[in-house]
């Protein structure tokens, strides 16, 4: 988001941080009414517009959602989505980006009251790197012609029991209204989300071999003081890779071409 939406962005989180901040709001529930929002205006793009209408005074949109939605969904979320819609939008379809952002950062919310959240970070990064090691099962939750139902079953007969709830939630979401991505950049992206909730950067760490847990611990720190924010590491091994280690964290990969810094988190591990 550029602009406007980028300012409304950074309001509504705020708005949903003091909202969420109170423990009499059930932040699962919050996440649901605010997904259901985010379909509602996926599907209705003349409400959309009109929502996200400059020429429109702020207060007559807001009582126009409390109209739409009061009596549908709690009250917390009507008033929400209320003081969202009196933000300037740079685009439509921003305001719906949003609301499922919202949704989904309400869920993370959940499992952080719970103390699961580290527990749904590594679950995402797992789950993607099931999906890119298997083409068959990548299909059959991105298969147009399949049907919702049959997707979401699958999904609960993979991850019921085996996964906590906030990952299940997450991930339904995305594979039964992708909204035009790509399953492995949707779980990219809930991933991150993930690691801001705890305003941490997240490392995707390739090792030959599996690393201890004070390994894990010194490369984290190590990590952390380089790029002065809490890291959260993601491993995952791959016997074939060739010098041992590669991190990657954002855009940037340290591995042979950046030696000093790999040097650095090496000796850190060693000491």
């Amino acid at each position: 988001m550029t602009g406007a939406s980028r300012e409304a962005l950074t309001a509504a989180r705020e708005r949903l941080d003091a909202l969420t901040d109170s423990t009499s709001v059930d932040a699962a529930k919050l996440a649901d009414e605010l997904a259901a929002v985010t379909a509602l205006l996926d599907r209705e793009a003349g409400l959309r517009r009109v929502l996200t209408d400059p020429a429109q005074p702020g207060d007559a949109k807001a009582t126009l959602v409390q109209r739409l939605l009061g009596g549908q969904i709690g009250g917390e979320t009507v008033d929400l989505v209320a003081g969202i819609v009196r933000s300037r939008w740079s685009q439509s379809r921003d305001l719906v980006d949003a609301l499922e952002e919202l949704a989904n950062l309400a869920d993370l919310t959940a499992a952080q009251r719970t103390g699961t959240l580290d527990d749904v970070e590594d679950e995402l990064f797992r789950f993607g790197r099931i999906i890119s090691s298997s083409s068959e099962l990548r299909s059959a939750l991105t298969d147009r012609a399949a049907g919702t139902s049959a997707k979401v079953e699958l999904l609960h007969r993979l991850l019921g029991g085996r996964a906590k709830p906030t990952t299940e939630r997450l991930v339904t979401r995305l594979v039964t209204a992708p909204r035009g991505r790509s399953l492995e950049t949707g779980l990219e992206s809930l991933s991150k989300l993930a690691a801001d909730r705890r305003n941490r950067m997240v490392a995707v760490v390739t090792t030959a071999v599996p690393l201890s847990d004070r390994q894990k611990q010194r490369l984290g720190a190590a990590l952390a003081k380089l790029y002065g924010r809490q890291m959260h590491l993601n491993i995952d091994v791959d016997p074939e890779l060739i010098g041992g280690i590669r991190v990657q964290v954002g855009d940037e990969t340290i591995n042979g071409s950046l030696a000093d810094r790999l040097e650095d988190a090496a000796r850190r591990m060693a000491s």
